[in-house]
């Protein structure tokens, strides 16, 4: 696969797509990413490659490796939005930009971000 990021949006898409559906196929995926289907198979093919993923009966898994790097990621990009609609952000730009961030902030200052909109929600 050519980049983390890369990566990171087909593992949040899947961990997504299993939340809300509880199964996740290939055309699943390329409709939430807005893809081609013949695209989302090169990408399906490295990441079973790479062991973030099983497929069983053409539907989708997340191994465990997979599911940490899924979990991570989404949780990068809850908390960047909503802490960017506390700041006045509208929904959708918010997620957008969310989108843009999550994957080059260092843990640090992730968890600098996190601690402050937790402190932020408690009062």
């Amino acid at each position: 696969m050519s980049s983390l990021e890369t990566i990171q949006n087909y593992l949040e898409a899947i961990h997504i797509l299993h939340l809300e559906k509880n199964y996740v196929r290939a055309i699943d995926i390329a409709e939430y990413l807005g893809f081609k289907r013949s695209t989302v198979s090169v990408a399906l093919k490295k990441l079973l490659a790479e062991d973030y993923i099983k497929i069983e009966d053409n539907f989708i898994f997340l191994t465990t490796k997979g599911q940490k790097e899924a979990e991570r990621t989404y949780e990068r990009h809850e908390t960047l939005a909503k802490m960017f609609m506390m700041l006045g952000v509208d929904k959708d730009t918010a997620y957008h930009d969310a989108c843009l961030i999550e994957h080059d902030l260092s843990d640090s200052t992730f968890e600098a971000i996190k601690r402050h909109y937790k402190k932020s929600i408690e009062i």
